[in-house]
């Protein structure tokens, strides 16, 4: 996703600079219309989401077809670059992922594979964090922490 947004960065100012009526769009990575599964893929479905704070929610999705959790950090106002994250852990296997840096809409995705498992995920935008343990692990009850540095 780094790699995507630099190159429609560098498109856009491209097409600026050539005068194009094009560059005036905003890049697909800092549209306000962004969702998880624009993040994720279409195939995964949003099974749970936290707010952190007022800033925006991270989500939590999942690929029925392939037992995988994905999570995205997406900020209600895109705007300048901001310090964000989005991690995800399957305590039972020691699988993780994560995305931090400072992006200007979203942090993510950052995928692991938890068919069967409990999923410990969060992410933070500017100095609100979020961390929820224990997620959708049927009948046990999830644990969430918002916390700002």
């Amino acid at each position: 996703m780094k790699f995507n947004r630099s190159v429609l960065t560098g498109a856009a100012f491209t097409a600026l600079a050539m005068g194009s009526v094009t560059a005036l769009a905003t890049p697909a990575s800092a549209a306000p219309n962004t969702t998880p599964q624009k993040v994720c893929g279409s195939a995964y479905k949003t099974v749970n989401s936290a707010p952190v704070g007022s800033l925006g929610t991270v989500y939590l999705t999942y690929n029925a077809s392939n037992g995988e959790n994905c999570v995205a950090t997406i900020r209600n106002n895109p705007g300048t670059a901001v310090d964000m994250s989005t991690w995800i852990t399957v305590p039972d296997t020691g699988d993780a992922a994560e995305d931090f840096g400072r992006y200007t809409s979203y942090a993510g995705p950052a995928y692991a594979y938890g068919k069967g498992h409990c999923i410990d995920w969060g992410g933070s935008i500017s100095n609100v964090h979020v961390q929820v343990t224990g997620s959708n692990c049927a009948t046990l009850k999830e644990h969430r922490v918002t916390s700002v540095r």
